[in-house]
């Protein structure tokens, strides 16, 4: 019998729901799994796959998360290059200058001069180019002196990025989920009142969505900007429903929200058939 190592984190913020569905609808078909934080695989030769879940711990030990990506004995999805090159947010402008269309990104890198670029915007966004869960961002006015400080902060450790604030947010930000290359379903994530961090964890909610055809078509142009085949992919949405910009293109170890969309572990169950 195939067997795949489902990668989680030793952990979570949440239960892990994505990966109990997976791993059920994995045992329908026949294949067996075993779901493992990646810091305490130690011998797991005997898989035939490795599928990166909620990792989501990686962002304070990326070198040592790649490095072990890299050194598994098995295949793994999405492929460990497709994860450094994810694992930066630099890859936003790298979209951006392709026509993508992102929201704008400025790069300041680690050991630079913590001056707050111009965007373009009264309220502006400043976040480290590694990070995860909107951990280490801060909303700014674009001439609070808290945002250079903040930035400074944050280039003493690693590079960050400046952004204008989307106001449509507060609307709700919409996240496409992709599995096995094909468009699954769709959620809005809402913020609490008064914040705009879209995490359950700050209070924020999940609700269906109806993704439209510029939704779509900005999706994929992102996911077209990516050398390889992806097992699951989510593509983060704000803007207007008819002019949407990408705010993140989630290819490690996105949330996917199966349990929002019935039939959606079978869908990534049968694209991991596939792979074996």
């Amino acid at each position: 019998m195939s067997t795949v190592l489902l990668l989680t984190a030793e952990s979570l913020p949440h239960e892990d729901l994505d990966t109990q569905l997976l791993a059920g609808a994995l045992t329908e078909l026949g294949i067996g799994s075993s779901t493992v934080p990646w810091t305490l695989v130690t011998d797991r030769t005997d898989a035939d796959l490795a599928v990166i879940r909620t990792t989501w711990d990686y962002t304070s030990r990326r070198e040592e998360f790649l490095g072990f990506l890299e050194s598994l004995p098995m295949p793994v999805v999405n492929p460990s290059a497709v994860a450094r090159w994810n694992s930066h947010k630099g890859y936003l402008a790298e979209l951006g200058a392709a026509g993508v269309p992102v929201v704008p990104v400025t790069m300041v890198a680690q050991g630079g001069q913590a001056l707050i670029p111009a965007v373009g915007a009264d309220r502006i966004i400043v976040k480290p180019a590694i990070s995860a869960g909107a951990r280490g961002v801060g909303l700014f006015a674009s001439d609070d002196p808290a945002a250079a400080e903040h930035l400074a902060a944050l280039i003493e450790v690693g590079d960050a990025l400046v952004q204008p604030f989307e106001a449509s947010v507060a609307e709700g930000e919409r996240s496409l989920l992709y599995l096995g290359g094909t468009f699954s379903h769709a959620i809005r994530k809402i913020p609490a009142d008064g914040d705009f961090r879209v995490q359950t964890r700050y209070g924020g909610q999940n609700l269906p969505h109806r993704a439209g055809p510029a939704e779509l078509a900005a999706a994929q142009a992102a996911l077209d900007r990516v050398d390889a085949e992806l097992l699951y992919a989510r593509v983060d949405l704000v803007g207007t429903i008819e002019s949407p910009l990408v705010m993140e293109l989630e290819l490690i170890e996105p949330e996917l929200f199966l349990p929002m969309a019935p039939g959606s572990a079978e869908l990534l169950a049968a694209a991991i058939a596939a792979l074996l």
